[in-house]
């Protein structure tokens, strides 16, 4: 059994079994079982399903957000808005697109259909478990696919409540199965299993690379969303009060646990010191604390390895000379807290402004100018997200086309879920959510007339 601990009080709160190689392999015979029937179903009926199963969460939404919450440590309203609000977005999206014929394209004398790969394997990570989950189960349901799902190991709770939300949807046995285990046996099991016809994973880049070695043995298709080191480019003539306050609160949300979260914040050499000011005031409101607390901003990070591996690099960055401008502040003493820290006068060589800290850590660097807030931005192995600021739209959009990454926010533009979601280099690749993601689930076929 493996025990699922509260960050915030360290107390265990369930348990779940770590299922072995044979466990994976009746899982996955399961869902082969299933996938024909399943694919064989109108589209209208996939929708109608998918629609029971948005509803049951809907209903079971509270209760939801206060179990993730409770196994991850996320505050209850980013629980409620984020944790359980993407995932019913995402599934209404799904519904939405099946709802709508399905129109082959045609090229010169071909018809080109998108069919079910077969069988999915879904690894999927602790920081947003029902909307990773969600994100990946519902557009290969969708397309006709049957699903394996391994849940992280740290907050795996949630994928128990989602199956029974999926059975209780009308949803057969079969096409969504849950093996929980650590990376190693269970999820690499999966990974290498030849009965999967597709590996969509999201996780660190180190573990995204396992994934897609063991997949190749058996030439699997492999969707990988990984790391990020995102900028936030807030050029000379932008709104700075704005830009930094909002910034601020996209690299601390979900106690900086996103791997979108702009974590590396790019001013202007003449406004550093003005940038910063603005960032250490912002970050001064972000209450450290219980997150059953509505006072609470920032809750605990999931484990107590990830809080010690983010103090690692707090202190990496205050040994590689970095100013800590606001930082330190008290915590509880129980839990897996950190308190925000906001890094002035950052090298955007150093390890801090290169490497995925995952934790409230914000590094604010200097541009010369425009070129080289752009090379500055895309200096990282990494591409998943980034944002520009500017008080002219036009040129805000030319500096974004400049930069590598798999989506850019202009002047705090609102996350869309049907937008392509992914990245390039050590993010990853293939896209989730919308039309797009969807796509990821299927196989392409020519039929020549």
């Amino acid at each position: 059994m493996i025990d699922v601990i509260n960050p915030a009080t360290e107390q265990v709160i369930g348990s779940v079994a770590a299922g072995s190689p044979d466990t994976v392999s009746g899982a996955v015979a399961a869902a082969r079982a299933a996938q024909p029937a399943w694919a064989a179903l109108p589209r209208t009926e996939r929708a109608a399903r998918l629609r029971a199963l948005q509803e049951g969460l809907a209903a079971a939404a509270p209760e939801l957000a206060e179990l993730i919450s409770a196994e991850m440590g996320a505050p209850l309203p980013v629980a409620r808005k984020v944790q359980v609000g993407l995932p019913l977005a995402t599934l209404q999206s799904m519904v939405e697109l099946l709802d709508n014929p399905e129109v082959p394209e045609t090229i010169g004398n071909s018809r080109v259909y998108r069919e079910p790969v077969g069988v999915v394997a879904a690894i999927t990570p602790w920081n947003y478990p029902l909307h990773q989950t969600v994100a990946k189960v519902a557009p290969a349901l969708a397309a006709g696919n049957t699903v394996v799902h391994k849940p992280s190991e740290v907050a795996p709770l949630s994928a128990n409540r989602l199956a029974e939300l999926v059975r209780a949807a009308g949803i057969p046995d079969g096409v969504y199965n849950v093996v929980h285990g650590y990376g190693d046996p269970t999820g690499a099991a999966l990974a290498g299993h030849p009965g999967i016809d597709l590996v969509s994973f999201t996780g660190s880049t180190a573990a995204g690379r396992r994934v897609a070695a063991l997949a190749a043995a058996n030439v699997t298709r492999v969707a990988l969303e990984l790391g990020g080191k995102s900028a936030n480019v807030i050029l000379d003539d932008a709104d700075l009060a704005a830009a930094v306050k909002v910034g601020v609160a996209n690299c601390f949300l979900n106690s900086g646990q996103t791997c979108t979260a702009w974590t590396r914040m790019l001013v202007p050499e003449s406004r550093h010191d003005e940038a910063v000011e603005l960032a250490v005031a912002a970050a001064a409101k972000y209450t450290v604390g219980d997150p059953s607390d509505p006072a609470t901003r920032l809750g605990p990070l999931a484990s107590a390895a990830q809080r010690d591996r983010v103090l690692g690099y707090i202190e990496r960055g205050r040994r590689d000379g970095a100013t800590v401008a606001f930082g330190g502040g008290e915590v509880p003493a129980v839990g897996y807290y950190v308190a925000p820290v906001v890094f002035a006068g950052v090298d955007p060589e150093s390890v801090i402004a290169q490497e995925e800290i995952f934790g409230p850590v914000l590094s604010i660097i200097r541009y010369r100018d425009e070129a080289d807030a752009v090379r500055i931005a895309n200096a990282t192995r990494y591409g998943l997200a980034g944002a520009v600021w500017s008080a002219d739209r036009d040129r805000a959009l030319a500096v974004a086309r400049l930069m590598r990454t798999g989506q850019v926010d202009i002047n705090g533009g609102s996350f869309n879920p049907l937008a392509p979601f992914g990245g390039i280099g050590d993010s990853g690749y293939g896209r989730e959510l919308g039309p797009h993601g969807y796509d990821e689930f299927t196989a392409v076929k020519a039929v020549q007339l």
